[in-house]
């Protein structure tokens, strides 16, 4: 399959007066919406590491860095774009958990359109919107973004299929703001470079209640 082109915003629609940014802006405009936030996180964590594709729905990680660091990226904030009765617990979903020692699992190729066995991204990067209120909230603000990052291998032995942020601290996962993101992610992706050797890889983490 060939890359996905890289659109700039400035192309007109046919039969309709709009270009592509009129939809971006109708479909993006509310950054707390988690499938907005989501996509941010995922920019931002591309922007610190230099990759420049445009991201590609259901590969097998959501980041690729020029290096070949693979990194996934789970996202989580106190605000809602719903009415809440107070701040939103912050876990992550959709983790590794329950994969055998070698820490590989099925994963679909949008290189190929086929499912490979795959092992899990090098990195894990738990990115965090932290504002705690609707009137504070500013969807510009980067330095409202707490990252921490973790190990593939890691993650994948602590056998959860979520988390919560007090398992992720637990497990080693440090706060950065988003200029340190890039030697942090390069850093951990370099402790997972041996499968089932990653330091920390044999730590067993109980699920948080």
């Amino acid at each position: 399959m060939s890359d996905p082109v890289r659109l700039t915003g400035d192309e007109i629609f046919t039969d309709v007066d709009a270009t592509v940014r009129d939809f971006w802006a109708y479909a993006l405009s509310n950054l707390k919406e988690n499938t907005a936030r989501g996509y941010l996180a995922e920019f931002l964590v591309a922007r610190a590491v230099g990759a420049t594709g445009p991201r590609i729905e259901w590969d097998a990680y959501d980041v690729l860095a020029p290096d070949g660091t693979t990194i996934e990226v789970k996202t989580s904030g106190h605000t809602q774009a719903w009415e809440r009765r107070g701040p939103a617990v912050l876990k992550f979903g959709g983790l590794p958990g329950g994969q055998e020692a070698t820490k590989i699992k099925r994963s679909w190729s949008a290189a190929t359109g086929e499912t490979i066995e795959a092992f899990v991204a090098d990195a894990y990067v738990f990115c965090v919107q932290t504002t705690t209120t609707d009137q504070e909230y500013d969807g510009l603000d980067i330095g409202a973004w707490d990252f921490y990052v973790l190990p593939g291998s890691l993650v994948a032995e602590s056998g959860q299929k979520s988390m919560v942020l007090s398992t992720v601290k637990r497990l080693g996962g440090e706060r950065f703001g988003w200029r340190d993101l890039a030697p942090a992610i390069a850093a951990s992706a370099e402790m997972n470079s041996t499968w089932g050797q990653a330091a920390g890889a044999t730590a067993v983490v109980a699920s948080d209640q």
